[in-house]
């Protein structure tokens, strides 16, 4: 089985590969592990495959915990020695911010590439030269998996469940190549642990294995399981869409971009053909696709075209074109002072957090589906390692303070309209004059609404004579969203 890659000079590269891997988002700038496509359709930029590589792609796998503790570890053709994870953490400890750790690190003999989900690193050595987008690519496959079996990717997650993620390792690789990478194929193969599955393993010693390989596997829709059958049948698509921004400390955008992927849940029975239409879709630049859109319809429609996958899968990803600065939805104007004694030294500091909604925004919401509304508001404050306490209070919501991190986190849960609320407090600081100023980070999401404006036209479904149940929903939330102090 081979894989050949192609790549554009922008800082979103895609790869060919083969159709049973699904495509992920484009790569957003300035974040670790981001996982850009290593396959699947694209709309501009192809080229022709290029000579197969008979070097092994990735020689060996490491899932590190928080802590640098090597949680899982799976080698295939050579072994490759534990202390290229040392070398590796020696690097993330360099990093505050453990998003900000290069996704690809040399050693002197190995490649290091890795990816972060949560705060579970996936670290995958390369001895010879191999299209890094394709490695990043399966290690957030393996992620995605992982999370699909056991529900959140969690240190203790992965210890208790260790022997599914080894099977599961031999079965999405093979000899250091790709082989499965489809959920519902892998989950043909090996049942997701349960708790009458788990009473049967100690009772009785029953494998979670199948002993026969799933019919799907050796059709030309591998993401499909056959004779898939619903007493309701129903179909879900979210358009969700992230918001990457840096605000000075006067408010103004300094640089912003806008991301969306489409989630579907598809509970349908037999072989449905499905076509969805966007209202106004020149917008849309970028896209990825799952390998199971007909690329060559979209390309000369603009129409997605599909026989789905059974559950739930990301069917497509792009970026908003053009878009000029995002105006937020909210602002946050933070102001943090330091006391300077005679002699240079810093003994207190005052901080100052002012959040509030604004009249205008770039959110798009529906006129049907009510007034703009902030949710999940959480703005998160690092300090100076200088900082030794921080004495602080709100006016809404809640603030804790990790005096090991020296990080304060202020949940604001929805704000109000036309209300606003602050933070203050003062600070204990010792040492010499503080120049540090890292950024504040907010997060936050507006339900029903979106930046593009994109949505659903129409979602037509032939080939079957059911008519099912339709549902959308829109979502804008913060990705990357930082605010300057300084």
């Amino acid at each position: 089985l081979y894989f050949a890659t192609t790549a554009s000079c922008c800082c979103c590269c895609y790869c060919c590969r083969c159709c049973c891997w699904p495509v992920r988002r484009p790569q957003k700038r300035g974040s670790t592990g981001s996982g850009a496509a290593s396959g699947g359709r694209r709309l501009r930029g192809r080229g022709p495959p290029s000579a197969p590589s008979t070097a092994t792609m990735i020689q060996s796998l490491f899932i590190l915990a928080g802590s640098g503790e090597i949680i899982i570890e799976k080698h295939w053709r050579e072994v490759t020695p534990r202390s290229v994870c040392d070398f590796f953490w020696d690097e993330a400890n360099a990093h505050d911010d453990k998003r900000n750790v290069p996704c690809v690190l040399f050693t002197g003999e190995v490649y290091l590439l890795s990816v972060l989900r949560g705060d579970i690193f996936f670290v995958s050595t390369v001895k010879e030269e191999q299209p890094p987008l394709l490695v990043i690519e399966f290690l957030h496959r393996v992620g995605d998996i992982i999370q699909d079996y056991f529900g959140t990717i969690e240190e203790g997650n992965l210890k208790e469940n260790f022997s599914t993620v080894y099977q599961l390792l031999e079965e999405m690789m093979d000899n250091g190549f790709p082989l499965t990478t489809e959920p519902n194929a892998l989950k043909a193969m090996i049942h997701p642990p349960s708790m009458i599955s788990k009473i049967a393993e100690a009772t009785i010693g029953a494998s979670g294995v199948s002993e026969t390989l799933p019919e799907g596997t050796v059709s030309n829709m591998p993401w499909r399981k056959t004779g898939v059958k619903y007493a309701q049948n129903e179909i879900y698509v979210d358009i969700i869409e992230e918001v990457d921004a840096i605000i000075n400390i006067s408010g103004q955008v300094i640089s912003s971009e806008v991301t969306g992927i489409v989630q579907c849940n598809s509970r349908l029975s037999g072989l449905p053909d499905l076509t969805l239409a966007f209202v106004d879709p020149e917008v849309i630049d970028d896209c990825s696709f799952h390998p199971c859109v007909r690329y060559n319809r979209y390309d000369r429609d603009r129409v997605v075209s599909f026989v789905p996958p059974d559950g739930q899968f990301e069917l497509m990803c792009y970026r908003v074109r053009e878009v000029s600065h995002v105006a937020p939805p909210l602002y946050v104007t933070p102001q943090l002072t330091y006391e300077t004694l005679p002699s240079g030294q810093v003994n207190a500091g005052r901080v100052s957090i002012l959040v509030g909604t604004k009249p205008t925004s770039s959110v798009i919401v529906p006129p049907r589906k009510g007034p703009l509304v902030v949710e999940d508001i959480i703005i998160t404050v690092p300090f100076p390692r200088s900082v030794r306490t921080a004495n602080l209070s709100v006016s809404h919501g809640t603030v804790l303070y990790d005096e090991a991190a020296k990080v304060a986190k202020w949940n604001l849960g929805k704000l109000p309209k036309d209300r606003q609320a602050q933070c203050t407090g003062t600070l204990v600081v010792s040492g010499p004059r503080v120049a540090e100023a890292p950024p504040v980070e907010v997060a936050w999401k507006v339900s029903n609404a979106s930046i593009s404006g994109v949505a659903v036209a129409s979602l037509q479904l032939t080939n079957e004579t059911y008519r099912p149940y339709k549902g959308v929903r829109l979502l804008t939330r913060a990705g990357r969203y930082q605010v300057r102090t300084s």
